[in-house]
């Protein structure tokens, strides 16, 4: 079976990609099945807040749900793509197959009311990191737990970053750190949600992390502009 995705869509040359993004979600919070018939648990509300900004993302996943539930999750014929999937566990009592009709019920009635649960922030790490991808490879990728193997300061381990994406990548990550810090307020919040994103590394002596992060977004835009000019 075929499956029209929309544009920018997950590339996954899976059978299940729709799914095996939505089992993301699930794997971030618990890699458990929480859904009630009567409400969504806290990974699939996640994962609709990030799929509603994709037209077209909800028809896909219900398209591919029905596929697996009709062929049937144990059968040889989809063996192979099942095994691609995150392993999400059932509640005691249910089975995955379940679990998957209880959500599917959930995005039909989402996608015929268009109402479902939003939040001025992400919920779960993996709402954050979906939200934030280019600050997730930036602080993840450059300021891990290893940083001080591989560079002697910030401001190295940014160059290293400056030198090694394409514009695109830093022009999105500027962009993603404007919205970052208008977004999260609260420094506390703050902190929290740099480390969800990867960071593992205090900011320079005497900087806060939020003028750490303004700074960064101040150079990524300087290198923007000189490599234009």
């Amino acid at each position: 079976m075929t499956h029209h995705y929309p544009e920018g869509f997950l590339d996954r040359d899976e059978r299940f990609p729709a799914l095996h993004e939505m089992l993301d979600s699930y794997a971030f919070s618990g890699n458990s099945f929480t859904d009630t018939p009567d409400e969504p648990g806290v990974a699939l509300k996640a994962y609709v807040r990030q799929a509603m900004r994709t037209p077209g993302t909800l028809d896909a996943l219900i398209a591919e749900i029905d596929d697996l539930l009709r062929v049937g999750l144990f059968n040889d014929e989809i063996a192979d793509d099942v095994d691609l999937l995150p392993h999400v566990e059932p509640p005691a009592g249910r089975t995955v197959e379940q679990c998957l009709a209880t959500i599917r019920s959930h995005l039909e009635r989402i996608r015929t009311s268009g109402v479902w649960e939003q939040a001025q922030l992400p919920q779960t790490d993996w709402e954050w990191r979906k939200q934030f991808p280019e600050l997730s490879s930036l602080l993840g990728g450059y300021f891990h737990q290893d940083y001080p193997r591989f560079y002697g300061s910030h401001r190295e381990a940014l160059d290293d970053y400056l030198d090694g994406n394409p514009k695109e990548y830093l022009a999105e990550a500027a962009q993603e750190l404007s919205n970052f810090l208008s977004r999260v307020s609260s420094d506390k919040e703050l902190e929290h949600a740099a480390e969800t994103l990867g960071l593992m590394v205090y900011p320079p002596d005497g900087v806060s992390l939020r003028q750490w992060l303004t700074d960064i977004r101040g150079i990524i835009t300087h290198r923007l502009r000189s490599n234009a000019s």
